[in-house]
């Protein structure tokens, strides 16, 4: 039997060893975004946000990693990866213990928003890295399955650690968990991670650094602040400018020599249904779990450390799924996987429209487990789907493009099913909150639901019960109709998925891109 002189080598221990290093800020940058779910109500008791200062606070950090993937993951090709990766590490540790010892709203949302600076430092070089680690195809795709795994398990799980750490500490202990966790990374990266950099990177277009950070930013400052005041004028001047700013980055980088981002790589379609797909699925999973993890807490009356418990099966299914799926997707079509799991993430929905305010837990934990076993795969699949097609060279700033869409996509959930959901609150509160409450009472109550329990504590018993029945009967409708509208996106995504990745191959046969320069110390 002979061996394929021309196959690309295959990963060994050191490049096994160097993935699980890489593995690690993977999960807790994605952690971060949902690490403060279960910590609102303690935050909110002890610096007093406001509703803004609140948005801004869960908000921002993914904005800035969303606004900065791409750039960061540009640079990285510039300067070397693993640079960016010890970098983004120290600096995450860093201002970790800043957001912890937060001392005011404002110091937090500042603290949020280099923490965004330094995830998108993370986030595109550990994936790149990947690519260089990994030239076989087969073991290619089950390296970024496990990345991939780690990156969404990181979301799953920032509720589940945020809740077990808030049943002992205060708020500010689910920041420095990224001290302990971020040490291996820091004391042995530079030994097991290869350095890759773009041999010829050409001259950095600062200009086009500018279009596409403010592009992203104007543009999901306008969404969220439209999604929540309504058609005025400043936010939908802030669209039409962010969309003019991206707009003018895609025309430069079509005129340009060396593009700071090849956009035609849109011209293939299995490139851009994978970015849409990533996309959608990290809008609906960071939404409707935002909302669940208050529903557990506000609807249901579990604590915050066994609301987290109980949403461990969602993480147990999604990481089962994303595994066996990292074997599947070498032999079947993508357009395969992708409807499948769509399909089941829309039975899961299905469920959770079924989550009233007297619904049993079971119909939660099992739609919220069906929602990830079929979704995990789909982003897995779409991520190596996406770094296929990237040269070598290039490939930071296609991670960052890929993680991008994904950021962007659960900072918008967050925000617009938030926003959603809160509509629909105040609407349903307004027509069933008792008479007996004052302008005042009735005003706070029909805000958020822990404004309505607080309300509630100062009650008389009876009317207090009161309170609390409408609020949680209208937070939970507010979870049904969104649950609803992600199942029927979901169908027809699938249907989509299907038609135009019809023709696509199966993972495993899609041929690797070398080069660059690579050097292991």
């Amino acid at each position: 039997m002979t061996q394929n002189v021309n196959a690309p080598p295959r990963a060994g221990r050191r490049e096994w060893a160097g993935l699980a290093l890489l593995l690690v800020p993977a999960m807790l940058v994605m952690m971060d975004l949902t690490l403060l779910h279960l910590a609102v109500p303690q935050l909110s008791a002890d610096l007093d946000p406001s509703g803004t200062q609140l948005l801004w606070i869960t908000d921002v950090y993914g904005f800035f990693v969303a606004g900065l993937l791409l750039t960061m993951g540009t640079i990285g090709d510039r300067l070397g990866r693993r640079r960016m990766v010890m970098i983004g590490a120290a600096a995450f540790t860093s201002v970790s213990v800043l957001a912890a010892f937060s001392s005011s709203p404002e110091m937090l949302i500042l603290a949020r928003a280099l923490l965004g600076v330094a995830g998108a430092t993370l986030a595109p070089s550990t994936l790149s890295l990947i690519t260089t680690l990994f030239r076989d195809p087969a073991q290619r795709s089950v390296a970024i399955s496990l990345w991939m795994t780690s990156f969404m398990a990181g979301g799953a799980l920032g509720p589940v650690v945020g809740g077990v750490l808030l049943e002992f500490f205060w708020w500010g202990s689910v920041f420095l968990l990224a001290v302990p966790v971020m040490l291996p990374l820091l004391l042995f990266g530079g030994r097991l991670l290869p350095e890759h950099r773009n041999p010829e990177p050409g001259p950095l277009d600062l200009v086009s650094v500018f279009l596409s950070l403010t592009g992203v930013l104007t543009l999901v400052y306008g969404i969220k602040e439209t999604v929540r005041d309504g058609l005025a004028l400043t936010p939908l001047l802030a669209v039409a400018v962010g969309a003019v700013l991206l707009t003018s980055f895609v025309r430069r980088q079509l005129r340009a020599s060396a593009p700071f981002f090849d956009v035609t790589l849109f011209r293939n379609r299995a490139f851009g249904t994978a970015l849409v797909t990533l996309s959608t699925t990290a809008l609906l999973i960071a939404g409707v779990q935002f909302l669940v993890a208050q529903y557990l807490q506000m609807v249901q009356g579990l604590s915050p450390m066994v609301a987290g418990l109980w949403m461990l099966p969602m993480v147990a299914g999604g990481v089962a799924s994303v595994l066996a799926a990292s074997t599947v997707v070498r032999r079947v079509r993508p357009a395969v996987v992708f409807a499948t799991g769509l399909l089941v993430a829309a039975l899961g929905f299905g469920l959770l429209t079924q989550a009233g305010a007297d619904a049993a837990l079971a119909v939660v934990v099992v739609g919220s487990t069906l929602m990830f076993a079929g979704l995990m795969p789909v982003s897995a699949l779409g991520t190596d789907v996406v770094m296929s097609t990237a040269p070598q060279e290039s490939a930071g700033t296609v991670a960052g493009m890929a993680e991008t869409t994904q950021e962007l996509g659960a900072a918008l959930g967050i925000a617009v099913i938030g926003v959603v959901s809160a509509g629909l609150y105040a609407a349903r509160t307004s027509l069933s909150l008792p008479a007996e409450l004052s302008e005042a009472q009735a005003r706070s109550a029909g805000s958020t639901i822990g404004a309505a329990h607080q309300v509630a504590e100062s009650l008389p018993e009876a009317v207090g019960a009161e309170v609390l029945d409408a609020a949680r009967a209208a937070f939970a409708h507010g979870l049904q109709v969104n649950a609803a509208v992600a199942a029927l996106v979901l169908v027809v995504l699938a249907a989509v998925v299907s038609l135009v990745l019809r023709r696509v191959p199966a993972a495993g046969e899609l041929e690797p891109v070398t080069g660059g320069e690579d050097s292991g110390t």
